[in-house]
């Protein structure tokens, strides 16, 4: 939604393209809140809970890799959350298909989540995987060191180096400090999803996909977590069968969600409860900061009042490249404007995506 996730807008950054690949590219979402349910267990007074959702987390201590050289924090208490998400094929992912099949990861979403001061609003700007970037130097989470690369791909610096390195190439991109980080996978997500009951969406036309085996008739379907996994991973069902028009459908999923998750019982079933906070748990990588339960409670607590009314959903602005259609670059000038509007913890200006790649997808899905 490159235009202010305005309906049915198309955006003049290039001519519409049909992306052929023959490999099935994964798309996961995950939004900060998906772990707002812990704060909650805080009421139960079963302290043995604490001690097995503790166990559940993992984390990396990117501040420790990454060291001082780095953009300054905010000096108010706004924040900047790098949400990725991963496709490896380890575990339970094995059966969701597509990737290396290896057990190596990619990072096939990458959302920068700015909560504004007061923590009452919250900015969210997609990154095209796809995007040709120059990768800095960067020390892997394990302590290897990846020299500098020119003209790749963005969504290698979290294959080449992890977390780690994925922080380094977001904070060189935009000259923003990400105060955290989370991360969540295929399987995770689907959980996630049917532990909240499902998400009811609304789709303005069909939409058969069979690289993501999704097909949905047009209008009002709640989906289960393996519903969701499709629609937020299709590309070649709808728009112009770009990555940016799969970042569209990711957009409209987080607003249904967040316009639903309050609605059906997460905060009022202890059972459902719990059952989401150890999904969650299992489920996301976070930095060393936000790495045990009561951290995360109180992250996830300030959260809480930002719903699908007071969140700002764009793309980082792109243009097709010309010398690849499956590739898009950084509108510099524009993109300069979403990361001074962040960085001064203002809202992202219409002028910053006027005119940029869009996808062609915006007006797919909508909550119903």
């Amino acid at each position: 939604m490159s235009a202010q996730s305005t309906p049915g807008e198309t955006g003049t950054g290039g001519p519409r393209r049909r992306r052929p690949r023959g490999r099935r590219h994964r798309g996961l979402l995950v939004m900060a809140w998906t772990a707002a349910g812990i704060v909650v267990l805080g009421g139960t007074g079963a302290g043995y809970l604490y001690v097995k959702l503790n166990g559940n987390l993992r984390s990396v201590d990117i501040d420790q890799v990454l060291g001082g050289d780095r953009p300054r924090k905010a000096d108010n208490d706004s924040r900047n959350i790098l949400v990725l998400g991963s496709d490896t094929r380890a575990g339970g992912n094995r059966e969701l298909g597509g990737g290396a099949g290896d057990g190596t990861a990619r990072s096939d979403t990458a959302m920068i989540v700015h909560v504004y001061e007061g923590h009452r609003r919250a900015g969210v700007v997609s990154i095209p995987r796809d995007t040709i970037i120059d990768r800095p130097a960067c020390t892997g989470t394990e302590g290897e060191e990846h020299p500098a690369a020119r003209g790749v791909m963005f969504n290698s610096a979290y294959s080449t180096g992890g977390a780690a390195c994925a922080v380094k190439t977001v904070e060189s991109l935009t000259g923003l400090r990400m105060d955290h980080y989370l991360e969540v996978d295929f399987s995770g997500f689907r959980k996630l999803v049917d532990e909240l009951g499902g998400v009811e969406v609304t789709t303005t036309r069909d939409i058969d996909d069979p690289e993501s085996h999704l097909r949905l008739p047009a209008g009002t379907h709640r989906l289960d977590g393996e519903q969701a996994l499709g629609l937020v991973r299709t590309r070649h069902g709808v728009g112009d069968g770009s990555d940016l028009g799969r970042i569209q459908l990711q957009q409209a999923f987080v607003r249904a969600l967040a316009e639903q998750v309050e609605d059906i019982g997460v905060f009022t079933s202890p059972k459902k409860l719990y059952d989401l906070a150890d999904t969650a748990t299992r489920t996301v990588t976070t930095d060393s900061d936000l790495g045990s339960v009561n951290r995360l409670m109180s992250f996830a607590g300030g959260l809480r009042g930002i719903g699908a009314s007071n969140m700002q959903m764009v793309t980082m602005p792109v243009r097709y490249d010309p010398a690849d259609p499956n590739r898009v670059l950084v509108e510099k000038a524009k993109a300069r404007l979403v990361w001074d509007a962040l960085r001064g913890d203002r809202p992202v200006p219409r002028a910053a995506t006027e005119g940029t790649a869009t996808g062609e997808a915006g007006d797919v899905v909508s909550a119903p």
